[in-house]
């Protein structure tokens, strides 16, 4: 009787232990340029150029803010589902994570609907607030190497937030 070959089992670093590559951190840092970059244009371009262009800069940045959001929480959900065992249930780690992951999306959603000062203000918020659920799951789910390249980019990322609502 012929049986199918079994699938390789995912090898994977202990809990905790894996850390960004050089390519991870460069996207990373990539990343940051639409939020940098779209900060310092509202904080050159308001009163200096009509309105249509300007509110252009305040949509093309929120909108980001709000993907960047959304990405985040994909982030638990794909490593939960890594880590989810069919005869286990899941940990407090994977529950946190996926809660948070579709919490992440409607709150993101709901900051691209409000006025672009507030929005990017709750956006700003929001990537503290991922971050800050990432350092509580990221451990259980193998990912705790990520946090410190996590923390800069939120860092810079959430600055550029408010810095920009601050000038609307």
């Amino acid at each position: 009787m012929n049986t199918p070959p079994s699938s390789p089992a995912i090898s994977s670093p202990p809990p905790g232990l894996a850390e960004p590559n050089e390519l991870a951190r460069k996207l990373g840092h990539a990343g940051l340029i639409p939020f940098v970059g779209g900060a310092l244009f509202v904080w050159l371009l308001v009163g200096r150029i009509d309105p249509q262009p300007f509110a252009f800069v305040v949509s093309a940045l929120t909108s980001y803010a709000a993907l960047v959001v959304s990405f985040l929480g994909g982030l638990p959900w794909g490593l939960s589902m890594l880590r989810q065992s069919y005869d286990q249930p899941a940990s407090p780690a994977q529950k946190l994570g996926l809660i948070w992951g579709v919490v992440y999306s409607l709150a993101a959603w709901v900051a691209l609907m409000m006025p672009p000062h507030a929005g990017l203000a709750a956006l700003g918020g929001l990537l503290i607030g991922c971050y800050l659920v990432d350092r509580k799951c990221y451990p259980e789910l193998g990912a705790a190497g990520w946090l410190k390249l996590r923390f800069r980019l939120t860092l810079v990322a959430s600055l550029s937030c408010f810095l920009a609502a601050a000038q609307l």
